[in-house]
């Protein structure tokens, strides 16, 4: 038996250590990202009451615009008749961005064809609930909207 018979066994047992520690490691980065990917991390709620969604003036009657309310959206309407009226701008089905439709005279979320009266209630389509509204202040040439 040569000395060089000895050595073979711990090489090959080196070797094999290697490659399964190679591998499981790439397996490790693959699936990593497609984990955090599928639990996206939670962030915290903002800790905004009030925003100034825009100023008068900038609303014509029967028209909307969304603002950015914390990491939300926000949908804020001016009625036919003049009235301010705000809202979550998120539907309640699948959280698209919501708008309002001055041809319908309503909310409506292009996603999956939802709708909302002026009360913010869901009236057809598929969501669930209605939007939450919001309350409306003018202050000076500030609209400002802040959570009931």
């Amino acid at each position: 038996m040569s000395a060089t018979e000895g050595v073979r066994p711990e090489r090959r047992r080196l070797l094999s250590i290697i490659l399964s520690t190679s591998v499981g490691t790439t397996i490790l980065a693959v699936l990593y990202p497609i984990l955090r990917y599928m639990a996206p991390p939670r962030l915290p709620e903002a800790a905004q009451r009030s925003v100034v969604a825009a100023k008068v003036g900038e609303l014509k009657p029967n028209s909307g615009r969304t603002f950015q309310f914390g990491n939300r959206a926000g949908l804020l309407i001016r009625t036919s008749e003049g009235e301010y009226k705000a809202f979550d701008g998120t539907c309640s089905h699948l959280d698209c961005t919501v708008q309002y439709r001055d041809d319908l005279r309503h909310v409506w979320c292009a996603c999956h064809n939802g709708h909302y009266d002026l009360a913010g209630r869901a009236v057809s389509g598929p969501p669930p609930k209605g939007l939450e509204a919001y309350v409306v202040t003018v202050r000076g040439d500030d609209i400002i909207v802040s959570k009931g």
